[in-house]
């Protein structure tokens, strides 16, 4: 009989979306007449921006003539939007990064998985706790962990406590790691790094010959100028870290699927033989054999986002869903919950009532308020006595998801 990646097996429970939609799905079944809002999943409820609509229908045009049809691109992505990104993103930034270190893909969190492809088994991985699942799941499903203990943390893993006493943003290991994934703005927290603490991180992570896997999905939130935006603003960074971003939130592409990956030439790991080898050479191989490229349709409602027109509505998106932030902050801490994020992230990370664990919250919410939102436990065991919630919705249903939630406090 043919034999399953047992490393499958290893996986506590069903990834923390489909468990919380399972259950969502359970009591809809039972309570028909629930009008469920749904603040859990960071998933965008606003239009494409009209600049990328309109490119993208040129685009299909285009496609429908012997002159302008596209067949297989280049996996890596078409230069002209790898132009797009470096020049608005990156070099407007005073960050050295070139076109040919930028690499197109359906999405971040297949990137931050797949780049496990290209690295060894051996290295020693640190993870916060909370943390992103795929970070954890990724790792797991590869066999770069041992099982998982009663509390969730599995073995081989090196975790790294966040909390409101540290801000919600680690400290440096006294222990020699080899991976540091980190994400800021964060997800799950809200949380937002300094200029100088990612500095730290840059400066362990040369001195110790370690690799940064740098989320930055959520940077076009940060509200506060001082904040650095790409970890490639931090001096030595391109010796040290892979930078994955996603048009996912800022433009609204989670159901046209569009990011991309920063590996810059130079950044350098070691063979089972102590070679040196160059990662850029690696990654791309890796896409070129395994990735047939983001469609040419939705690549040109990606570039349309650096226009003018696009940046302003773009624009406009962040500031409507940071409104939403704001009013759930707000309307939280008056139902007497601690609060955290929100401000520059589009995630609210509250504090649970006494006796309530996140589970046990979430429960309350969908049952007295018919409001979804994302346990704490479900981003790790420090997770737990908090809950996520998201600013991706209406402002009529967030509006109502916060007088719902007060009633279901206050009752």
């Amino acid at each position: 009989m043919v034999q399953v990646n047992s490393n499958y097996l290893k996986l506590k429970a069903g990834y923390l979306f489909p468990e919380i939609a399972r259950r969502v799905k359970a009591f809809s079944a039972a309570h028909p007449e629930a009008a469920i809002i749904r603040l859990g999943i960071g998933d965008v409820t606003e239009p494409l921006p009209e600049a990328c609509r309109t490119a993208m229908k040129a685009a299909v045009d285009a496609m429908g003539t012997p002159e302008g049809f596209h067949g297989y691109g280049p996996e890596q992505g078409y230069p002209w939007l790898r132009e797009a990104i470096a020049r608005h993103d990156f070099q407007a930034r005073s960050c050295a990064v070139d076109p040919e270190e930028i690499f197109v893909s359906d999405g971040s969190k297949c990137d931050s998985a797949n780049i496990l492809d290209i690295l060894g088994t051996g290295n020693r991985i640190a993870v916060t706790d909370p943390v992103y699942p795929v970070y954890v799941d990724s790792n797991v499903m590869a066999g770069r962990t041992g099982e998982a203990d009663e509390g969730g943390r599995y073995g081989g893993l090196t975790y790294l406590p966040i909390s409101a006493e540290n801000g919600f943003t680690a400290r440096i290991p006294e222990e020699t790691v080899d991976l540091i994934y980190l994400c800021f703005p964060n997800n799950p927290t809200g949380a937002v790094a300094t200029r100088e603490h990612l500095a730290e991180w840059v400066a362990y992570a040369r001195a110790n010959g370690s690799l940064i896997l740098f989320d930055a999905a959520y940077e076009a939130f940060i509200q506060d100028p001082s904040l650095p935006h790409s970890i490639y603003e931090i001096e030595g960074a391109r010796d040290c870290a892979i930078e994955f971003r996603s048009f996912s939130k800022n433009a609204g592409f989670t159901g046209t699927r569009c990011a991309f990956t920063v590996v810059p030439r130079g950044l350098m790991g070691t063979s089972d033989s102590g070679e040196a080898v160059e990662l850029w050479g690696l990654w791309n191989r890796r896409q070129s054999t395994k990735f047939n490229g983001v469609s040419y349709i939705v690549q040109r409602g990606a570039e349309a986002v650096y226009s003018p027109e696009g940046q302003a509505q773009v624009r406009e998106l962040i500031r409507f869903y940071m409104e939403n932030a704001a009013i759930i902050r707000r309307e939280l801490a008056a139902a007497g919950l601690e609060v955290h994020g929100g401000e520059q992230a589009p995630y609210v990370w509250a504090k649970t009532p006494a006796g309530l664990d996140s589970w046990g919250f979430f429960d309350l919410l969908l049952g007295q308020a018919h409001v979804v939102g994302t346990p704490g436990s479900g981003f790790g065991a420090a997770g737990d006595g908090y809950f996520r919630l998201s600013a991706f919705n209406s402002r009529a249903n967030v509006e109502e998801a916060m007088k719902r939630i007060q009633a279901a406090l206050a009752g």
